[in-house]
């Protein structure tokens, strides 16, 4: 059989494209290959640098914001406890201010008093020279010079004598009376500048007062600008817990030494609160995270006097982060109660305090953004529920 000239070279033609393609697959499509795997490399390596930068530069963010918190936070100290020795000096004007109005009120009485007597004593004093004017206008002299009646000039001398003794008494009664009266007088002056004095002093302390709270709304606010996220915001707390149990553990070796203490085990619900206000956060209750709340939030008035629940020791007095002005009290038997954003601490330690005594103020100190109490009740290092003891 006979190939024509044309198949031949059909043939010959197929036969060497196929041979270039294979030559082709086999020689450039591993280069191709090669050159895509060896840009992915590159992509991915530059994906990785670019994710290594971005946690370096992220890393590098939260040193520059924690470290921008932990000034703002020791600036709020500063802020807190400089409110703090303006509002305890404060109070103590006030106090004062409320003694020296009492003694101004206790003199005026005084003064009414003094005033009815010397008018009484005036009266006397006048029957006094009415009657010595009725008996005459005898000369002394000449009634004892008179032999006429001896036994009637000897009634007159005597009556005479009497009247006159009667007259040097009330005379120097009034004198007394007139005297205590200028020296009530002049204490009620001395009342009254000492009171203008005071609202002076209370005048420029609210001053300074607003000054210091104005600066602590700056920290506040510069602090809410360093905004965490949920696993920050409970590492900060779980970071604040370990400071306050860090204290009480601290304090719980000094309430060993306490004596005399008898604690709160047969006191349960026999307690007042510390000061009256509506529960805003209840002891049990989620905080963050995990973490719950391990005493309980009383909504109160700024500037209202929290009172010790029971008789105890000052164990601690001091600014506590996350706390605030924190009072912490040994009631004996491994009982303790917390006092905490306290705007003025009263006490110090080592204080002996009573049953309803005023040991702090109500405050926001610790970054609160509204007045309240955090109170706590601990027994044996253990929170336990306020409620239980308290009614």
């Amino acid at each position: 059989m006979k190939i024509s000239h044309s198949s031949f070279v059909q043939r010959s033609s197929s036969r060497h494209l196929m041979i270039l393609s294979i030559l082709f697959i086999t020689l450039f499509i591993p280069k191709l290959y090669a050159q895509a795997e060896q840009k992915n490399d590159q992509k991915t390596d530059q994906q990785l640098i670019d994710v290594k930068r971005a946690i370096s530069k992220q890393k590098t963010s939260i040193k520059q914001v924690d470290s921008q918190r932990k000034k703002l936070t020791q600036q709020l100290k500063s802020d807190d406890l400089a409110i703090a020795n303006i509002a305890k000096a404060l109070n103590k004007t006030q106090q004062q201010l409320h003694t020296n109005q009492e003694r101004i009120q206790s003199l005026k009485l005084q003064q009414q008093q003094i005033n009815k007597e010397k008018k009484q004593q005036e009266l006397i004093l006048a029957k006094q020279l009415r009657a010595a004017y009725s008996t005459g206008h005898h000369d002394y002299l000449k009634l004892i010079f008179n032999q006429q009646n001896p036994a009637k000039v000897q009634r007159t001398v005597t009556y005479y004598q009497y009247l006159n003794d009667a007259r040097i008494k009330e005379i120097t009664h009034y004198q007394k009376t007139i005297a205590k009266l200028t020296d009530v007088v002049i204490e009620q002056q001395e009342q009254q500048q000492q009171f203008q004095q005071l609202k002076s002093k209370q005048e420029q302390q609210k001053l300074a007062f607003e000054k210091n709270k104005k600066q602590r709304n700056k920290t506040i606010v510069a602090l809410k600008k360093k905004l965490l996220n949920s696993k920050q915001k409970l590492a900060k707390l779980e970071n604040e817990e370990q400071s306050l149990v860090a204290a009480l553990a601290r304090i719980a070796k000094l309430s060993k030494q306490t004596v005399n203490l008898n604690g709160l085990s047969a006191l349960k619900r026999k307690l007042s609160w510390p000061v009256k206000g509506r529960i805003n956060r209840s002891f049990g209750s989620r905080k963050q995270g995990y973490l719950k709340w391990k005493g309980v939030l009383l909504a109160a008035p700024i500037g209202k006097q929290v009172k010790t629940i029971h008789n105890g020791t000052v164990l601690f007095a001091d600014w506590l982060k996350g706390y605030g002005l924190v009072t912490i009290i040994d009631h004996g038997k491994g009982y303790m109660s917390l006092y905490g954003h306290n705007q003025a601490l009263l006490k110090s330690v080592g204080d002996r305090v009573e049953i309803g005594e005023p040991i702090a103020l109500v405050g926001q100190s610790g970054g609160q953004s509204k007045p309240a109490l955090y109170f706590e009740i601990r027994h044996n290092g253990q929170a336990v529920n306020p409620k239980l003891w308290c009614r």
